[in-house]
């Protein structure tokens, strides 16, 4: 008995010894995530240090971008980001729903494998094949087709309209947006099939029971049960949006102007660094440059915890009912 006894002691010290090992390797390699976004972020603060002090607030308000002057600011490069960004989320959203809707929902099964795979394809494709596809194939044909007719169009009406004036030259602000789109379509929608698919069938079948619509069951059922994987659907389309690089500079102009209308080229954060990065000589042009990578870093990091509060927010909404 005695030996059984000592021989299970082993056996339960062993294995403690196994799960206090296991805890602090994983402890590591959380915490290594952490110690990499901390070292990403003092780095971007001490690169951009000298143009905020040199510059101060003005930086971020300041249109001109003047390299040969060392007189920099970020807000072309800010007003690109933002734009192109939010009308790609704008324009991809609405599809992505319904792509996943109708792979859920209504598209055949026979069908519904090729057709889910081959859009995750296009989630891997590389960026500057899209920029390549956008600059020759896709830039033309807006600007001879598209462009002139929301110029006729949206462009004659009221306040809405001064976005849609100036030259059709198939590149610029929309055009990037529009690219953009193209390209994080494949995540949202693969997200929300995705969280889609989770949603127990009998929660649907009992509302189909009760008389409701297709629609009435999406809105009812399938929504409220699977809105925290769509909101992080989204907001990966957007973070992918809002970094992407060669895509945007391939399509956006690259110039370093600020107009209202969404036909005209403009510039990006990303599309700024990758054009000047390996060209800048003055300690204040790189430490420019490095502010925009901070800026673009908080950008990020703002949109990412106000859609965390939102959805923590939706949480204790449930509760409460």
């Amino acid at each position: 008995m005695s030996a059984s006894v000592a021989a299970l002691q082993s056996v339960v010290r062993k294995q403690r010894i196994q799960d206090w090992f296991f805890h602090k390797i994983t402890m590591v390699f959380a915490l290594s995530v952490l110690l990499v976004l901390a070292g990403i972020i003092v780095y971007l603060a001490v690169g951009a240090w000298p143009a905020f002090e040199h510059f101060g607030p003005a930086f971020f308000t300041t249109v001109e971008w003047d390299p040969v002057n060392d007189n920099f600011g970020a807000a072309i490069a800010i007003y690109g980001t933002l734009v192109t960004s939010g009308l790609a989320l704008l324009i991809a959203f609405p599809v992505s729903f319904g792509i996943a809707l109708f792979l859920t929902e209504v598209c055949p099964v026979w069908l519904r494998r090729p057709l889910g795979t081959a859009i995750e394809l296009l989630a891997g494709v590389p960026s500057i094949i899209y920029g390549m596809w956008g600059l020759f194939v896709f830039a033309p044909l807006f600007g001879d087709y598209v462009q002139p007719f929301l110029k006729s169009t949206l462009g004659a009406l009221p306040w809405i309209g001064m976005l849609f004036k100036g030259p059709t030259m198939g590149i610029g602000i929309l055009t990037a947006a529009v690219i953009l789109a193209v390209m994080i379509i494949p995540f949202i929608s693969s997200v929300m099939r995705d969280v889609f698919e989770i949603v127990p069938a009998v929660l649907k079948e009992s509302a189909y029971g009760l008389g409701c619509t297709r629609w009435e069951v999406v809105r009812k059922v399938v929504l409220p049960y699977a809105k925290t994987g769509v909101v992080g659907g989204v907001m990966l389309g957007l973070g992918r949006a809002l970094g992407e690089t060669m895509a945007v500079t391939f399509v956006i102009g690259n110039a370093n102007e600020l107009k209202p209308s969404l036909f005209a080229a403009g510039a990006s954060i990303t599309s700024t660094l990758a054009n000047e990065f390996a060209e800048a000589t003055s300690k204040l042009h790189v430490s420019s440059l490095y502010a925009l990578a901070f800026i673009l870093f908080v950008i990020t990091f703002v949109v990412l915890s106000a859609a965390k509060l939102m959805l923590l927010s939706m949480s204790r909404k449930e509760g409460v009912k």
